[in-house]
């Protein structure tokens, strides 16, 4: 297939492809306004950890164009509101908080106002480029872990929609790229259907062999024999090994464990938090009732009826048969091998 990027930069606009008329229709956004990239985060237009982040650093950067000042003290002052738009957005994958950091120090770093917007555009570029050099170092740490044969089962959305080349689809797809006959089972995702809408879509242009299933039929493929393994992205790390990915998670590594399938997260470094001791520090975001009473705006629920949609869930690291990151493939214990890699220490 052709490449495709989520989200790039192009002539003082952020590009990106609006995941929510996927796979109906192929529509790419072009934003001039930080406040656009910061609605398009919120609403999913735009989603999957590192693609978050890298949406946060162009988001910052497009901002920086449109501020006035004379001097660095007030274009600082100016672009503080600016990143705290951004950051407000959804607060469990971490990748979001990590570039916006960055970002800002490469701010406050700057000699002048005119040096810090140039600056800036680069360095979101740059987060961009080493982001997906990134994923397909990990894609290839974790194609060690696939056989040929193999049948992979996957939750929610983790290609080049989510990420520059991808996280766990990144090492299903390097497999595949590398003559490995594999097929994958890809979970439907509710309530927004990341995995029928993104990852068919995906795999399809891929021409990766698989089969979509409901979220409630994983328990019954994986005690079957037919699931040689489970790969899974995340949106946050802890240094325990706790890892939060999208909902419905945790019901797939339960059952995985029960019957001997290995059950894989596959995430840059960027996404582990060793700030946070366990899994029990993330923050879970929970999103409108209408996604779960609602599909594409027809209501399938009693009007006014009690609804809870958080939107991530965690897994504990005593499920997790190992973490794929871009400096290698780390098992237990965690605690100490992730503080070895040097990743993220606080946000």
């Amino acid at each position: 297939m052709s490449e495709f990027k989520a989200i790039k930069w192009v002539s003082k606009k952020v590009i990106m492809i609006d995941q929510t008329k996927l796979p109906w229709e192929e529509v790419f956004l072009e934003i001039s306004d930080y406040r656009e990239v910061a609605s398009s985060i919120k609403g999913m237009r735009i989603r999957g950890a590192p693609a978050i982040g890298i949406a946060a650093a162009y988001g910052i950067a497009l901002g920086a164009q449109g501020i006035e000042a004379k001097s660095k003290n007030e274009f600082m002052e100016k672009l503080r509101p600016i990143s705290e738009t951004l950051s407000a957005t959804r607060p469990t994958a971490v990748n979001l908080f990590w570039a916006l950091e960055r970002m800002n120090r490469v701010a406050e770093a700057g000699e002048s106002v005119a040096r810090i917007k140039v600056a800036l555009i680069s360095e979101a570029q740059r987060l961009d480029a080493e982001g997906e050099a990134a994923e397909r170092k990990l894609s290839s740490y974790g194609d060690e872990l696939i056989e040929d044969g193999f049948t992979i089962l996957t939750h929610c959305n983790t290609g080049a929609l989510a990420a520059g080349y991808g996280t766990a689809l990144g090492v299903i797809r390097t497999a595949w790229e590398r003559g490995k006959k594999i097929h994958v089972f890809a979970s439907e995702t509710r309530p927004l259907l990341q995995g029928a809408r993104l990852t068919a879509w995906e795999l399809i242009k891929y021409n990766i062999p698989f089969t979509l299933i409901t979220d409630t039929m994983t328990g019954h493929f994986l005690s079957r024999g037919g699931i040689d393994c489970v790969i899974v992205g995340a949106d946050r790390i802890a240094s325990n090994g706790d890892v939060a990915n999208k909902i419905g998670t945790y019901n797939l590594a339960v059952p995985a464990m029960e019957n001997g399938i290995p059950f894989y997260v596959a995430a840059p470094t960027s996404t582990i938090d060793i700030s946070l001791e366990s899994g029990d520090d993330i923050p879970i975001e929970e999103r409108s009732a209408t996604e779960v009473t609602h599909i594409r705006g027809v209501p399938i629920a009693p009007e006014g009826v009690k609804v809870a949609n958080p939107a991530f869930d965690v897994t504990p690291h005593r499920y997790i048969s190992a973490i794929i990151t871009e400096r290698g493939i780390v098992r237990e214990p965690y605690v100490e091998r992730l503080r070895k890699l040097g990743v993220n220490d606080g946000h």
